[in-house]
């Protein structure tokens, strides 16, 4: 078949020069990115098979190592490594836009600010996020702890210290479940306690303790645990 015979499917580049970027599925943004498909499967139809299998999410590609991605017919490891920076710097973009608050007033802005770090993870990492009186944020968030599956380890001496360094008077911790499981554990809990009476030792105000998810949190300060 011609070039002009086939679909503007077919052709994503002709696509979204006609149409614009927004026009696009998917799998024929990516199959821009990728370049070309296989004998007998397009470019388009090996980014649709492949999004197929991971229920067409890209937050699920984006989680995929290159070993998974050139596990498939046609997609080497150059093309595999194009499709997770696009990824990376989808994340980035948020990561940005998360940035772009620069005051911290609710639990709903905390999670905003750190999901993009978190939701993409297999495993736990703990942020501290540090403010002024007036709930500005002090520089980036502050990696406590990272571990396995279920659980990671947090030195509330570190959280201490950086604030003092920083010189902040309000203290935000987050941490994520990879399970997707918003609920706190027992841990959570006496972590939460540990750190909330270290602040007042330390005339600091603890304003929440987040636990992440890709589509939920849960929040201390709204469930009224921390004063």
């Amino acid at each position: 078949m011609k070039l002009k015979e086939q679909s503007l499917e077919d052709r994503p580049r002709e696509k979204l020069m006609a149409l614009g970027p927004a026009a696009l599925t998917p799998s024929e943004l990516l199959a821009i990115l990728v370049g070309s498909g296989s004998p007998g499967e397009s470019a388009v139809e090996l980014m649709r098979r492949i999004l197929g299998d991971h229920d067409h999410s890209l937050k699920e590609l984006g989680r995929m190592s290159i070993a998974d991605l050139t596990s498939y017919r046609g997609m080497g490891e150059a093309k595999a490594i194009t499709i997770l920076a696009a990824c990376e710097l989808g994340r980035r973009r948020l990561l940005e836009e998360a940035r772009e608050k620069k005051h911290i007033t609710t639990s709903t802005d905390l999670y905003n600010l750190l999901k993009p770090r978190m939701e993409d993870l297999d495993h736990e990492e703990s942020y501290a996020v540090y403010m002024r009186m007036d709930n500005s944020i002090i520089g980036q968030p502050y990696l406590i702890g990272r571990g396995g599956i279920s659980e990671t380890s947090v030195d509330i001496r570190i959280i201490l210290r950086e604030a003092l360094q920083r010189g902040a008077t309000t203290v935000a911790i987050a941490h994520n479940h990879p399970s997707g499981n918003h609920r706190p554990s027992r841990q959570d809990d006496a972590l939460t306690d540990r750190l909330q009476r270290a602040c007042q030792v330390m005339q600091l105000r603890l304003l929440d303790h987040l636990i992440v998810t890709d589509t939920d949190y849960y929040s201390y300060r709204e469930q009224g645990k921390i004063g």
